[in-house]
C-alpha cells in the first residue's frame, strides 16, 4: 500500500509539473492583457482630456516565437482607436540582417494613433552587445517607413502634448540631458524611456510627469508574493508598472508585449491604454 500510494503521488506530482510548465511556456505568455490607467498631465489642453494613449513595449520581432500573437495583439489594440501609440524600444531580438525583414513584415500591421505614432529605442536594437549604431538606424528607419516617429534624444510637439523620446542607457548615442534641457514646465508633457535606471541618473532637469519605460518584462516570472528574481536593473524597484517619485515624476513600466524566452508565470504580456486628464 505504502509503494502504490508513492507510485500515485509520484504520479500527481510529474502531471501537475508538466501541466504546469505547458502552462507557462504555451498559455501565458500569449495571454495578454489591456492594463488601463488614468495619465493626469499638467497643462494638458481641455481639449485633449480624455483622449487615449497606448504603449507598446518590448516586441521582439526575431525566431523565439510566432511573430503572428505580435500581428494579432496589434490589430487588437487597433480596435481601441487609440489617439497616440508610442513603443517604449526593443522592437527585435536582433541576430542578424534577417530581422530587418521580419520586423518590416509585423510592423505592416502595427497599431498607430489617429493623432500620431512615436517610438524610442531599447538595448536590443543597438545589436549585438548593445554596440551597432547601424542596427538602431536601420530599425529607425524601418519604423519611419511604417508611419512611426522615432525619438532619439528628441521631442515633437503633437497636437498640444509633447513627447520626449531618450536614447537607450546602454546603447551608443545616449545623451539625454542635451533634450532635456528644453523642459519647459508650462509644457504639456511627458517622456519615453525604455530603461527604467534611467530614472535614478540626473539628467532631468526638473521634468515633473509622466516617464514611460519597458525593458524588464517585469521579470518574466515572478513567484506569488514575491519579487521577481530576475531583473535587467541596477534598482531592483523598477519591475513593473506604476511607481511615484516624490519630485512629481511618475513612473510606468510596461510589462512587454513580447518576450526574450517565451516563459511567463503571473507576469502576463501588456499593452497599457491611458486615458489623459488635466492634473
Amino acid at each position: 500500500m505504502k509503494r502504490r500510494t508513492f507510485l500515485k503521488a509520484g504520479i500527481g506530482l510529474g502531471s501537475a509539473t508538466l501541466l504546469a510548465g505547458i502552462y507557462a511556456w504555451q498559455v501565458e505568455p500569449y495571454w495578454l492583457e489591456f492594463v488601463k490607467l488614468d495619465m493626469p498631465i499638467k497643462n494638458l489642453p481641455q481639449e485633449l482630456v480624455g483622449k487615449k494613449l497606448v504603449q507598446i513595449s518590448d516586441i521582439h520581432v526575431g525566431n523565439r516565437f510566432s511573430h503572428q500573437y505580435l500581428i494579432d495583439s496589434f490589430l487588437k489594440a487597433q480596435v481601441l482607436d487609440p489617439d497616440w501609440v508610442v513603443y517604449t524600444g526593443d522592437f527585435t531580438h536582433f541576430e542578424d540582417s534577417e530581422q530587418y525583414e521580419q520586423l518590416k513584415k509585423v510592423m505592416k500591421s502595427a497599431t498607430k494613433g489617429n493623432i500620431g505614432t512615436f517610438a524610442s529605442l531599447g538595448n536590443h536594437d543597438y545589436g549585438h552587445g548593445w554596440s551597432m549604431p547601424e542596427v538602431a538606424d536601420e530599425t529607425q528607419s524601418i519604423l519611419e517607413q511604417s508611419g512611426i516617429q522615432t525619438l532619439r534624444d528628441e521631442k515633437l510637439n503633437s497636437e498640444g502634448l509633447t513627447i520626449y523620446g531618450l536614447e537607450d542607457l546602454w546603447g551608443t548615442n545616449f545623451n539625454p540631458q542635451k533634450v532635456m534641457q528644453t523642459w519647459s514646465p508650462e509644457e504639456a508633457s511627458l517622456v519615453l524611456c525604455h530603461n527604467p535606471d534611467v530614472c535614478d541618473l540626473n539628467v532631468w532637469n526638473g521634468f515633473d510627469g509622466w516617464i514611460l519605460a519597458g525593458h524588464t518584462h517585469g521579470g518574466q516570472v515572478k513567484p506569488p508574493f514575491l519579487p521577481a528574481p530576475i531583473l535587467p536593473v541596477k534598482n531592483r524597484r523598477y519591475s513593473q508598472g506604476k511607481i511615484d517619485f516624490d519630485d512629481g515624476r511618475t513612473l510606468y513600466i510596461n510589462r512587454a508585449l513580447g518576450h526574450l524566452v517565451p516563459l511567463r508565470v503571473n507576469v502576463r504580456p501588456e499593452i497599457t491604454v491611458f486615458t489623459l486628464s488635466q492634473a
